[in-house]
This record gives structure tokens, sequence and C-alpha cells, in this order.
């Protein structure tokens, strides 16, 4: 099943020069980029984005350092997106991640795991929703696409 997905390369990723090796390793896969910018969060959308663990006890420290540097924002799409950048992802606590996950090669803690990633196909309409206009989704064909579709 085509989906979209929505991912965000924290500001750890963009202060230790891994954004090319990351974004690489979702291409490799066969996921495009529909969407990207480069932005910084302000608080106010960073609480917007996380909503669902404000009263946890970690929730100031992850605004802190989501709202710290800037973060590359990105819709991609591909069959079973969502899972797919969650298994390239790995688990939340780089301790628990695979090696040769993003997040077990790259990630320094739980709040320094370099990645966020939509984990439902809910969440992903409501994160693309939150950091996209429509219009900034843009529709095309790679050529490994193309190749696909003119030799089936």
């Amino acid at each position: 099943m085509l989906e979209k997905t929505f991912v965000m390369l924290k500001p750890d990723a963009i202060q230790r020069c891994v954004t090319g090796e990351i974004i690489s390793r979702f291409e490799r896969k066969g996921l495009k980029i529909v969407a990207m910018k480069f932005i910084r969060l302000s608080k106010e959308l960073a609480e917007k984005n996380y909503a669902m663990h404000k009263g946890k006890s970690f929730f100031h420290e992850l605004l802190g350092h989501i709202t710290s540097g800037p973060v590359v924002i990105m819709v991609l799409e591909g069959e079973s997106a969502i899972s797919v950048v969650r298994n390239i992802v790995g688990a939340t606590d780089p301790k628990q991640a695979s090696a040769g996950t993003i997040r077990g090669d790259f990630g320094l803690g739980m709040t320094k795991n370099i990645v966020h990633a939509s984990d439902s196909n809910e969440n992903a309409e409501l994160e693309i929703n939150t950091f996209f206009n429509k219009n900034e989704l843009v529709e095309y064909k790679r050529i490994d696409e193309e190749w696909i579709y003119v030799n089936k």
C-alpha cells in the first residue's frame, strides 16, 4: 500500500553532520522524498507536535532539544512507508536499537536519538498537515518508477 509518512531529523543529526547519510538510507530503501524543509522549530510548534508527551517527565528536555537548532523535516512516500521508515529508524531508545538502524548507529540517548518518525497513519497525516501545505507536496516519478511502469 502506497503511504506517506513524516520524518524529522533532529538538531543532533544536523550538528553531527549525518543528515545526508540518513536521507540516503531512506532513498536506498526505495522511499521517495515528496517534501522537505530546513527550519528551526518554535516552542509553540514543538509543543503542538509533541502534545502527546505533555506531562511526561522528559517533555521539557525534549522541547529544549528539538528547538535548540535547525531540523530537516520531510515527507517520504512508498509502499508501507510508515513501517519501512520505523524499521530503518530503529527503537526509540538507541541502547535498544539494532546496529544498522539510524538510532542504533547514531543515537546518543532517548532525547538525542537523531530522528522522529510518524508511528501511524493518523499521526503521519497530522504531522504532515502541521508542517506542510498540500501544495508543498510534490508528485513526480523517479526513473526507477518509470522503468517499472513501462516494463509491467
